[in-house]
């Protein structure tokens, strides 16, 4: 399984883990793959704190960060940065806060507490606050990949990271838009199929790999969307990818920081559960479908805001579905690809791994074993 890939970064299997857990990172990396912390729930001195704890835990291995900087965004190039919190604030409707109020209402989901401070609205979801993300995963020398969730990363940052001596890697759900990411220096492209979790485009990973593999080659290729076993891992290097990009997988290990609530949903849950909705980011992600997603699909209420304002609308309730997740389940965000129907038990990370790595070389000896017959 060992590509070139694994060479550049120093790492055993071309596994990648996107997870928002600093303990799966850690543990991913020193199982053999490459953890990715996902930071756009987070400060800047947020991030700093979860990267030490990593430097701390991972021992001599390598990590990455993901970013979002949208190639499209509300107010995008147009707001002076220091005020651009407040001004983007002042673009949300009161109908739709008004409306996501009375969803949590309606279903008994507890408030904050009026004495807890409560966080910003606006997060990593544009350039300007993204930004200052990079530059503190710049400053910790086991972070070797710098990835960008969506769109193509603006020049300067790809310029700030590649001075650096790292690399840039960047997710995209259509061959066009991969090969503006390679014109744009991207050094690894992460073709991720519909079937996966998170934001997502709407082609499927068989079709999609493929197409996005020949459109950028030699540039290297990472295959996401809906992957789950060693059986998957073995057709995507099988079609040229370089290595595979993984997130849903990555919510039931142990290591995992999901209440016990959020992984009850999604052990139970089915490959045929998921949606894409516009409901918590603006802009497509696929979840688990429950109540909340159902009411903004309704024509009575209003439509989803574009990113980021559907994402600084829904902060509040995004923290109180994490704080209270016992009653709040029927409405909670809980990104998941369709590969939910076969996460069906907690296991830990290293097993994980080497499940993985398992079933791959079973893969391969049977398509060796076709060829001999041959």
């Amino acid at each position: 399984m060992r590509t070139k890939l694994c060479e550049t970064l120093g790492i055993e299997f071309p596994i990648f883990a996107f997870t928002h857990c600093r303990d799966v990172v850690a543990a991913v990396s020193q199982a053999g793959g490459f953890g990715v912390l996902g930071a756009v729930g987070f400060t800047a001195d947020q991030l700093e704190v979860e990267c030490k704890w990593i430097d701390e835990h991972v021992g001599d291995k390598p990590y990455g960060v993901d970013i979002v900087i949208p190639g499209k965004y509300e107010g995008m190039g147009e707001m002076d940065p220091a005020k651009l919190e407040q001004n983007l604030k002042d673009m949300i409707p009161e109908q739709h806060r008004a409306f996501a109020a009375k969803v949590l209402e309606d279903h008994d989901v507890p408030e904050i507490p009026a004495d807890e401070p409560k966080r910003g609205e606006l997060l990593g979801w544009t350039e300007a606050t993204a930004s200052p993300q990079v530059e503190v995963a710049l400053k910790h020398e086991k972070v070797r990949l710098i990835a960008n969730a969506l769109g193509t990363p603006p020049k300067e940052v790809i310029d700030h990271v590649h001075e650096s001596g790292r690399l840039v890697a960047a997710l995209c759900g259509r061959a066009n838009q991969a090969l503006k990411h390679k014109q744009a220096g991207v050094d690894i492209i992460i073709a991720q199929g519909g079937e996966g979790g998170g934001h997502t485009g709407d082609i499927g990973s068989m079709v999609l790999w493929p197409e996005v593999i020949d459109a950028v080659a030699p540039t290297p290729v990472l295959a996401a969307g809906g992957i789950g076993n060693g059986r998957q891992i073995a057709a995507a290097l099988a079609m040229g990818a370089e290595g595979v990009w993984t997130g849903s997988i990555w919510l039931t290990v142990e290591e995992a920081e999901a209440s016990p609530e959020q992984m009850e949903s999604y052990i139970t849950a089915t490959s045929r559960d998921t949606i894409r909705s516009r409901s918590w980011t603006g802009k497509p992600c696929r979840m688990l479908k429950n109540e909340w997603t159902e009411a903004w699909e309704s024509d009575e209420t209003p439509d989803p805001l574009g990113m980021p304002l559907q994402g600084m609308l829904v902060s509040d309730a995004m923290t109180r579905v994490h704080r209270y997740p016992k009653a709040a389940q029927k409405v909670a965000f809980n990104p998941v690809g369709q590969i939910v129907g076969a996460m069906n038990e907690k296991i830990a990370v290293r097993d994980l791994i080497y499940t993985l790595v398992e079933e791959y070389v079973d893969s391969v000896e049977r398509l060796e074993s076709l060829n001999a017959e041959a």
